[in-house]
């Protein structure tokens, strides 16, 4: 997934549970499959809110997305390299902190 949770709810970053469950609960109760029967669009938009919702529902998940450890759909990101890890590589040196045997 890859809008900005907080964009498919209409919310912004430092919105309260409270003002989050409101945006989610008007939007399910609008896009609802059982209110919208062969409404394609709807049904997926309807999914997108609910897993939208349930990552920033959960305090832990939404402060790893805020931290940028996460993305939208909960995978968790890879590790970005260092420069110096990355010039070290490219060098053929081992990473700092690793004894080199025989030197």
């Amino acid at each position: 997934m890859s809008d900005d949770p907080y964009g498919v709810l209409g919310v912004a970053r430092d919105v309260s549970e409270s003002d989050l469950r409101k945006a989610y609960r008007k939007l399910a109760k609008k896009l609802h499959p059982d209110l919208n029967p062969g409404n394609k669009k709807a049904e997926d938009a309807f999914k997108k809110v609910a897993t939208v919702y349930d990552l920033l529902n959960d305090p832990a998940k939404r402060a790893q997305f805020d931290r940028g450890e996460i993305d939208a759909g909960g995978g968790e990101r890879p590790r970005q390299p260092y420069y110096r890890e990355q010039a070290e590589r490219d060098a053929g040196h081992p990473p700092a902190g690793i004894p080199v045997s025989g030197i």
